[in-house]
This record gives C-alpha cells, sequence and structure tokens, in this order.
C-alpha cells in the first residue's frame, strides 16, 4: 500500500469524523430550536478537531514507530511425548514478513533478522507470506534473509500472500501458479530454506525423532476476503514419526483438521497480524479468528494439544498500533513421568 493512499485513507476518515460531529451538532441544534433549548458550538468544535488530531496521531505513531518495535517472546512448551533429547530445544518462529513493509527501512529487517540469531535457534520455524503482491519484493533483502541461521536449518511454508492471489497482472491461473513455483524456488535456492509443501521433514537425535510438517495456505473459515486452501494435512503426515510440530499459516487449520482429530501436539501459525491493532488489550482480529495472538491449549481427543500464532514482523497496511512484530522463542520441555 503507498505512502499516497494511506494519506488519502486518514484524510477521508478524518473528514468523515470532522462531519459526523457537526451532522450530530446539527441535529442537537435543530431540536434546540424546536423545543427551546440553546446548544453551545464550542464543544462540538473541539471535539472534531480533538478526532482528527487522534486520528492523524495514531497513524503516524503507527507509521513511523510502532511498525519497526519488535518483542521477543520467550515460552517454554511442555509435553510428554517431547523426546529426551529434544528436551531444551530452541524453536524461533516468526511470521508474515512481508517484505515491502521494509522497502523505506530496510535497516530494521537486519536488527530483526540479527535479533533472530542472537537467540541460538536450534531450528527456526517461518510460518508463510514472505510477500504481499510478487517475488520482486524480495530481491533487495535476498543477501539479509539469508543471514538467517539455525543448527537444523529454517523450515517454512507458504501464505494466502505466497499465492500471489492479489496481484491482477496474470493472464490465467497457469501464469499465477508458474510465478509462485518461481517464488518457492527461490526461497529453496536463493535462500536456502527447506520449504514443506504438504509434506514434512525429519530431525534426528540419536534414536529419538522430531518431525516438523509443512502444508500450503490452508483457509478453513469464511473470513471476509480472498484466500486459498491448498493445504493437505493427510499428504504432509505420511510416515511422520516422533514428536510432531505442524506449520500451517492460517490459525483456522488447527480447530478444522487439527484439534481432535490427529495427534499433532504443537502447531505453528501466523496470518492475523492481530490486525496490526490492539486498544486497552482488545483486537479486532478477535472478532474474526477465534484464536488470534499467542499460545491456545485444549484437551483434545487424543491428548493435549496446542497452537500459537504469531503476530508476524510485516504489514499489509504499513501501521502497527499496540501489536508489536514478534519473535517467538519456544523452548521444548519434556515432562518427566
Amino acid at each position: 500500500m503507498s505512502l499516497k493512499l494511506i494519506l488519502l485513507i486518514v484524510v477521508l476518515l478524518s473528514l468523515l469524523l470532522f462531519l459526523s460531529v457537526h451532522f450530530i451538532w446539527g441535529i442537537v441544534w435543530t431540536l434546540g430550536k424546536f423545543f427551546h433549548f440553546s446548544v453551545s458550538y464550542a464543544p462540538w468544535k473541539w471535539t472534531s478537531i480533538g478526532l482528527v488530531l487522534l486520528v492523524w496521531s495514531i497513524v503516524s505513531y503507527g507509521y513511523f514507530i510502532g511498525r519497526f518495535r519488535l518483542d521477543v517472546n520467550h515460552i517454554t512448551y511442555s509435553h510428554p511425548a517431547i523426546p529426551a533429547s529434544f528436551d531444551g530445544y530452541r524453536v524461533v518462529h516468526i511470521s508474515d514478513i512481508h517484505l515491502s513493509t521494509f522497502n523505506d527501512r530496510p535497516k530494521a529487517l537486519e536488527r530483526f533478522v540479527d535479533s533472530v540469531n542472537a537467540q541460538s535457534p536450534d531450528l527456526i520455524c517461518f510460518t508463510g507470506d514472505l510477500v504481499t503482491i510478487g517475488m520482486e519484493e524480495a530481491a533487495p533483502f535476498t543477501d539479509v534473509l539469508k543471514r538467517l541461521r539455525a543448527k537444523d536449518g529454517v523450515m517454512a511454508v507458504l501464505g494466502n500472500h505466497d499465492f500471489l492471489i492479489y496481484r491482477r497482472d496474470f493472464a490465467d491461473m497457469s501464469a499465477r501458479m508458474r510465478a509462485v513455483e518461481d517464488l518457492a524456488n527461490y526461497m529453496r535456492g536463493e535462500l536456502g530454506w527447506t520449504l514443506l509443501r504438504n509434506e514434512n521433514h525429519l530431525i534426528a537425535r540419536g534414536t529419538d525423532t522430531l518431525t516438523v510438517l509443512g502444508v500450503d495456505n490452508h483457509s478453513c473459515s469464511n473470513q471476509g476476503f480472498h484466500t486459498v486452501a491448498y493445504g493437505d494435512l493427510p499428504k504432509a503426515m505420511e510416515d511422520a514419526k516422533g514428536f510432531k510440530i505442524l506449520m500451517s499459516h492460517d490459525p483456522t487449520h488447527w480447530r478444522a483438521e487439527v484439534l481432535s482429530k490427529t495427534d499433532i501436539p504443537l502447531m505453528l501459525s501466523g496470518h492475523t497480524h492481530d490486525a496490526q491493532l490492539s486498544l486497552f488489550g482488545w483486537s479486532p482480529a478477535s472478532r474474526m479468528f477465534p484464536e488470534h495472538a499467542g499460545l491456545y491449549t485444549e484437551q483434545g481427543e487424543k491428548g493435549v494439544q496446542s497452537l500459537y500464532v504469531n503476530v508476524g514482523w510485516g504489514c499489509t497496511f504499513p501501521a502497527r498500533v499496540g501489536v508489536d512484530a514478534e519473535i517467538t522463542v519456544i523452548e521444548l520441555n519434556k515432562i518427566k513421568n
């Protein structure tokens, strides 16, 4: 989203608020004429001006400051099925980079990447949306992204934006899917990431195993905007062994196909951005996604199962207010019997 479009949206919103207050004042003033009471204009005028200034202040903060704030959240994830050799294993979960976010502040992306590496991860899990519109966003940041380091590498899946569904210049579906393959090959080749497309990757420590499963974006709810459902979880689960971690971009997949339907203890997602807005602990994302940010744990029919929703790094609307970009450090902890 361009700066010009942002300014247009903010101007229109400011005008709407300003006129709305004056419209209400006009109704009250008219009623005063009929019912013989007077209404001072000054409070209404200052209210309208105050609302306009508030909108500009919030958007300015979100654009210039909030967009580049970063939280490193540490959680200990305990489960009896964690193999002994993976006790203390550190998974760093990141999501929704949306590289175009950093066009005007590339140093911020470097700082985020350095912060990931500073966590000494055994594994980095990226749960999708590398780009927003197209692969051309990636080229300026290749060298920075290649700096991500973990003992067992970087695992990744494709999010809804990675399927380039918001780009309008493809001649047909086959042209779009060829571009998606180009992006997938870039992630595998240029970046050296392990991209899991309805498949899994086994990590061994002696006789103990941990299997990371990854599916293409799989939306399981009506979210009010165009998205896709290309995930194939049964295929991804073929020959999976040991403790399982599923990467699936859209958190609605958890309740629809994972919870109580599989033996997958932990799923990692992103997608929601927590609406990039949280006021006094409430986010509009909660109206659309039952699981919209942080850790969720339930007793399923096949045991205790958890979902972690990372609020991402980048933006679709370039502002964050009350929802900082996130690095999640998940330390596995085997529950001793």
